[in-house]
């Protein structure tokens, strides 16, 4: 039986941009850095906070040749790999480059709404050609971006279907089936909060942790709030959380990674550059980011 390796708190990475547009490889290792001496427990690489789908395949190859040299062997690594072609991403993963990668993150196909059997297929030929390159299987529910939910049911399904897939990415904001899938999944099977805002109340629902958008910036502050959740400490991780309850808000009113990148440019680790369609956060969403990050006084 597999088991999910990616508990606590994960990174969902940033890739940084030079002011000319160019990826800033000297910037990703020295947010790698920060973030691997502060408390992170895996990453998740060249998803949707990644800016993917504007990288080229060399960028892309190149940043995950980074990560690898960084954290391999410290911490695990999730890579995404997903799509609304079921046979493409089935190639992709046939013929792509995996080394060093412990599993991929899959997203809900986009666009073309697929009905509940629709995704049960799509995931089990995922899952079925991953496990032929040892690579366990991360979903991703996340409706407010790919246009369709995955129901409870359908991810119970899979998740009793398919040992290799270790867990869900749930980012629906729907508590009643999150809980459910928490109540009734296998015992090889995990819920990851995919939303940083509502990670504490998930975790006391049993959610195994969270891929964190915040947590680039704030990988300290954050995973104590994890861990000190998963302890059942839940009023110090609450405290925490109330800490963050305004940069929780702020960091997606322009979209994201805008804000996340707002505040990682504010505390000097990167350029606030973002590569269209994506743009900077407005001047005041980073003037309010720089206010909080100045009055926690956060230090990289």
């Amino acid at each position: 039986m597999v088991y999910n390796k990616f508990k606590g708190m994960g990174i969902a990475l940033i890739t940084p941009f030079t002011n000319d547009g160019c990826v800033d490889f000297t910037a990703l290792r020295r947010v790698l850095d920060y973030q691997l001496s502060n408390g992170t427990d895996f990453l998740c690489i060249l998803a949707t906070t990644a800016e993917t789908p504007t990288l080229s395949a060399e960028e892309r190859q190149q940043v995950k040749d980074i990560v690898i040299e960084k954290a391999k062997g410290k911490v695990p690594i999730l890579m995404g790999c997903g799509g609304n072609n079921t046979a493409a991403v089935v190639e992709q993963i046939a013929t792509g480059d995996f080394d060093g990668i412990d599993g991929i993150l899959s997203v809900c196909p986009y666009y073309n709404k697929p009905s509940q059997e629709g995704l049960f297929q799509h995931f089990k030929a995922i899952a079925e050609a991953a496990a032929q390159r040892r690579l366990s299987v991360v979903l991703y529910n996340v409706p407010g971006r790919v246009g369709v939910n995955m129901t409870a049911e359908t991810t119970l399904r899979l998740a009793n279907a398919c040992e290799n897939i270790v867990a869900i990415k749930e980012a629906s904001g729907n508590f009643t089936q999150i809980e459910d899938i928490i109540k009734n999944k296998p015992a090889h099977f995990d819920v990851i909060s995919g939303d940083d805002g509502i990670t504490f109340p998930l975790i006391t629902l049993g959610a195994s942790g969270v891929i964190s958008v915040i947590g680039n910036a704030l990988p300290k502050e954050f995973s104590r709030m994890v861990r000190l959740a998963q302890a059942g400490d839940y009023k110090g991780a609450l405290t925490i959380h109330h800490k963050f309850s305004e940069l929780f808000k702020l960091l997606f009113v322009d979209g994201n990674p805008a804000g996340v990148k707002a505040m990682l440019s504010s505390m000097g680790l990167i350029q606030n550059v973002l590569r269209l369609p994506l743009v900077p956060s407005r001047i005041s969403t980073f003037e309010k980011i720089s206010a909080i990050i100045k009055e926690l006084n956060i230090k990289c």
